[in-house]
């Protein structure tokens, strides 16, 4: 069956069209997406300002539209951290729904992290034994962990790359103060809980997923998407020690100038680094391994197991 998954985080709006039968790997047929930031486009109360609802009910419009065109069978929509969180949701999810006839189901942060992790377990496999899974979104990072399909546990943080940016004083280059403020609010915030996942002991395989980690995976030295998915990528920690001072000293353009970075998100490659080197630290951990599956993916799979059931 083709399938469109209809994935509204923070940064961005993002309609994957795939070829999904019980058994096989989701194969991509057509993708569409755009930059909504809208872990950004929220007020002093944490509401989803007018012109954030406006570029999401748009977004969704069009989606509908891709999706038909591709001969979606189905379409599967879901909202995270940034609409989660929103002291609005319902007013903005209830607009989408009248404007576009989509409803937008509302995903948990531990059910982010559940589903990523299931994505994680099936690109890796059995053998990959004992899983730490990491990912950071635009509003926040969700760990998870254990040895089997679903994970022993799961959960969530906000303290995702868009909602870190949000908090410098300036809007080049973070100051001192926003380095070492916002690093010990990570760090702390991680440490709260990491209990949970460091009580099993080392993983046998310690995991990062989705675009901030992937992009700061190629500044340290990965090999670029253009080299495929089956092609393996690390996030060293030691390269990424040696390459954050220089980091913290770049502008916003010149971040946007390093492979890998997309422009829309250089504002949160700093932040998103701050995470990446307290999730290696706080879990003794020396690399990450990048996985290319994630949320949208495990979205697809968890779909593909209740139609099996079902049938």
């Amino acid at each position: 069956m083709r399938v469109g998954v209809l994935d509204i985080g923070s940064n961005t709006g993002h309609l994957l069209v795939v070829d999904a039968h019980g058994g096989a790997a989701p194969l991509p047929a057509s993708s569409f997406k755009q930059a909504l930031r809208l872990a950004e486009h929220l007020d002093d109360r944490g509401a989803v300002t007018q012109v954030g609802i406006d570029a999401l009910t748009d977004f969704v419009s069009q989606s509908v539209g891709v999706a038909e065109d591709r001969g979606c069978e189905e379409m599967l929509g879901f909202a995270t951290s940034a609409v989660r969180d929103a002291v609005n949701s319902e007013a903005v999810l209830a607009h989408v729904q009248e404007q576009t006839g989509v409803e937008l189901a509302v995903l948990s942060g531990s059910d982010e992290a559940r589903l990523t992790f299931l994505a994680v377990r099936r690109w890796f496999g059995w053998s990959a034994g004992r899983l730490a899974v990491f990912d950071i979104g635009g509003g926040s990072l969700e760990i998870a962990g254990g040895a089997d399909e679903a994970p022993d546990v799961a959960w969530s943080m906000q303290i995702g790359a868009a909602r870190l940016a949000r908090s410098f004083s300036t809007a080049g280059t973070p100051t001192d103060d926003d380095v070492r403020r916002i690093r010990h609010e990570i760090r702390v915030e991680i440490a709260r809980d990491a209990g949970r996942l460091l009580r099993a002991g080392a993983p046998d395989r310690a995991v990062a997923t989705s675009k901030t980690f992937r992009s700061i995976a190629r500044i340290c030295g990965a090999a670029p998407s253009a080299a495929g998915a089956l092609v393996p990528r690390v996030l060293d920690g030691a390269v990424l020690r040696e390459r954050l001072p220089a980091l913290l000293t770049m502008t916003v353009e010149e971040l946007a100038a390093l492979p890998g970075v997309s422009p829309s998100r250089a504002h949160q490659v700093v932040p998103g680094a701050l995470v990446a080197e307290a999730c290696l630290d706080i879990f003794d951990l020396a690399s990450l391994e990048i996985c290319p599956w994630a949320l949208r993916e495990g979205v697809i799979l968890e779909r593909l197991d209740q139609l099996s059931v079902l049938g």
